[in-house]
């Protein structure tokens, strides 16, 4: 990647708001760069690089976290009445400062089930999952505040200490099969280095306010577990049906059975000119395989 100190200048501050599994990644990469990057926790840390932010108790973070802030990256979800927290609590706070972008991380799951055909940007949301209503209500807050968001809409997110591994490791696996059932995924490498990538060339670009990243080959799940297993010399179990495991797996579970789409990132990569690192499942399994056995 090019030098984004060069590119992006460097008096950039950054908050990275829900510092989970892609926002950590996120902070970590932007840091590697000389930049500040602050991540939020809904409760106290030794890390000197986090501050607190707990909507559900009333916490916001003090005046001097929002000092020199010039990019934002929310990673927190809908709270339990499909309301943004962020826009709830720092509104008025996000519109006082001299912001240059937001980003915001929604889900491919306000497209809802298309049974297994390609969904894009240009497709109309139609969430037939709750939370997934929940994110498009977020979107929509974000987009009405006025403030300079952009929304990446992302598939199954998965990296090193993440994937298909550990499940096997843990004995959490489920070997299912459903006919015809495609599901899309995004290597967390790829969400950071994408985000990166539009902001380094913002001033090139045309400006588009939502943008999916997924990679290039959305598969089945039995595709996954097997490509697993042939990685740790190990043999797959036998699969279980879905209809006879259906029984058993939790509401959550279940409800990402019961969609099936393709997610296109044709806009991201064609039109945008991003460059997938991990083009596909097989590759950034190596990925996450290389560092566990490393």
């Amino acid at each position: 990647m090019k030098n984004i100190a060069s590119l992006l200048g460097n008096k950039k501050k950054f908050l990275i708001l829900g510092c989970g599994f892609s926002g950590s990644f996120f902070a970590k990469t932007i840091r590697q760069f000389g930049y500040t990057a602050l991540t939020s926790s809904r409760s106290q840390k030794k890390d000197p690089n986090s501050f607190v932010f707990n909507s559900e108790n009333d916490i916001i973070p003090n005046e001097a976290i929002f000092d020199g802030v010039t990019h934002i990256l929310s990673c927190i979800p809908p709270d339990k009445n499909g309301k943004d927290p962020v826009l709830g609590s720092l509104t008025n706070k996000l519109k006082s400062l001299s912001l240059e972008w937001i980003g915001y991380l929604s889900t491919t799951g306000v497209y809802g089930n298309t049974k297994g055909n390609w969904v894009s940007e240009e497709d109309h949301p139609n969430p037939s999952q709750q939370r997934s209503q929940k994110r498009l209500n977020c979107e929509k807050e974000w987009i009405e505040s006025g403030l300079p968001v952009q929304i990446f809409r992302l598939p199954g997110i998965y990296g090193p200490g993440r994937s298909t591994f550990e499940a096997i490791k843990n004995k959490k696996i489920r070997v299912i099969f459903k006919k015809d059932q495609l599901f899309s995924r995004i290597h967390v490498a790829d969400i950071t280095n994408a985000i990166i990538y539009l902001l380094q060339n913002k001033n090139s670009l045309k400006f588009y306010q939502i943008i999916n990243i997924a990679d290039d080959e959305p598969c089945s799940q039995i595709e996954v577990i097997k490509y697993c297993y042939d990685l740790l010399g190990l043999e797959m179990p036998k699969p279980i049906f879905y209809e006879d495991a259906k029984s058993e797996l939790s509401a959550i579970a279940q409800s990402f059975w019961m969609e099936n789409r393709r997610v296109s990132n044709k806009l991201l990569c064609e039109t945008l000119g991003y460059k997938l690192i991990y083009k596909n499942y097989k590759i950034g399994l190596n990925n996450c395989f290389l560092n566990i056995y490393k």
